[in-house]
């Protein structure tokens, strides 16, 4: 079976992955995805090559990365302009990022309209199609439902009529027709049956580790971070933002992400910022801490399934995270990670923890095991071909 695999970047990581290797714009196609790939950023090329090392010739293409679409145009005979640099999200007031935030789902359809949402224009489309036609998939993989719509998706099923699967991580848009997807893949409970009322079939399948990361790291660095949170800050995040205010009240807490504009000029979280850090420099900034923290965004409820919990465990840190209903299926609470349920819950874990230095490293070490027995990619590639079999 030709898998390829559908996924978009972050536009400030290619910014950065584009400004830290002058000219990389230029190379081939190749080693532009060689470059994109050894960033170790997000799911990198961990799902294809799974997908490989189990008999299934697989390939991933990044379909807003200017650079790389450009490059295979280029090298397959293709008329295309010079392109555009990927362009940042607006940034709007802090009290309208607010306003709007319960009604997203409802808006990104007419947001994509407008031009306020991820969208492919007609030349980047066009390169897609192209590579969707040469590569001749029997199923396609598509991570990124939002900048391939269910109707690209459409063009893309008149190609060779492949299995159609959609990985959704986060609430999905209404409004749109799910009915083209054979099977629709996400790690929140909440958004498989919001699916599934639609009449399609979804299934629960979570994030994963890699494994191949820890060999392509450098040495592990110093344990220099007392407590540490990785991710984004946001209207999205007001469970997170509450904690993490009352962490950095009493502990050393350092944040590496973004400074949301909405974020209170009074807030403690205000001089913990560190900056952004992408691929390899998060795993290390993981692997200095001696805690880490972890809490899901609002709409995840009582689910647990981000990838911060594969990530803090697969690189063997310690992580404390919020309580779920279901953390029990993926980790031992208080065995393999330490799991919080209030704020004063963590704040007093956190006190325990930096103090017992043999306590934190038994529990890093079971969740690491846990995570290499349980949660690779390769366990994940297993399942989606389980599911569609």
């Amino acid at each position: 079976m030709r898998i390829l695999v559908l996924n978009a970047d972050y536009p400030r990581f290619l910014a950065w992955l584009y400004r830290r290797q002058p000219g990389l714009e230029h190379a081939s196609y190749a080693d532009q995805m060689a470059a994109r790939n050894a960033s170790l950023f997000g799911l990198a090329d961990f799902y294809s090559r799974n997908f490989a090392a189990l008999g299934h010739p697989a390939a991933e293409i990044h379909v807003n990365n200017p650079g790389l679409q450009a490059a295979w145009a280029r090298e397959h005979g293709m008329a295309f302009d010079a392109p555009q640099a990927v362009a940042e999200r607006p940034t709007f007031p802090g009290w309208l990022e607010r306003a709007v935030t319960p009604f997203k789902p409802l808006l990104r359809p007419f947001a994509r309209k407008v031009g306020l949402s991820p969208k492919l224009d007609q030349q980047a489309e066009n390169i897609l199609l192209a590579q969707v036609e040469e590569f001749r998939p029997d199923l396609v993989l598509n991570q990124d439902v939002f900048h391939v719509d269910t109707r690209l998706m459409r063009r893309i099923k008149g190609i060779g009529s492949p299995i159609l699967i959609g990985q959704v991580g986060i609430e999905p848009s209404r409004g749109e027709d799910w009915s083209i997807y054979d099977l629709l893949i996400s790690q929140l409970p909440t958004t498989v049956k919001f699916f599934r009322a639609l009449g399609a079939r979804a299934e629960v399948n979570h994030l994963a580790f890699e494994p191949a990361i820890l060999d392509a790291l450098p040495a592990a660095p110093a344990a220099d971070v007392e407590v540490s949170f990785v991710g984004s800050v946001s209207v999205d995040h007001r469970q997170r933002i509450a904690l993490l205010e009352a962490v950095a009240q009493r502990y050393e807490l350092k944040l590496w992400g973004n400074r949301p504009p909405t974020l209170s000029a009074s807030s403690p979280l205000q001089r913990c910022f560190q900056g952004e850090v992408w691929g390899a420099d998060m795993y290390q900034v993981l692997r200095r801490s001696r805690i880490t923290l972890n809490s899901h965004i609002d709409l995840a409820g009582r689910e647990a399934g981000n990838m911060r919990l594969f990530e803090a465990t697969g690189v063997g840190t310690f992580l404390l995270t919020d309580f779920k209903d279901n953390l029990g299926t993926l980790f031992a609470p208080d065995r393999e990670v330490m799991a919080w349920r209030s704020i004063d819950d963590c704040l007093n874990a956190i006190g325990r923890y930096l103090v017992d230095d043999d306590g934190r490293a038994a529990i890093a070490r079971a969740g690491q095991a846990r995570t290499m027995a349980q949660h690779t990619y390769s366990h994940r590639a297993r399942e989606i071909l389980g599911l569609i079999a």
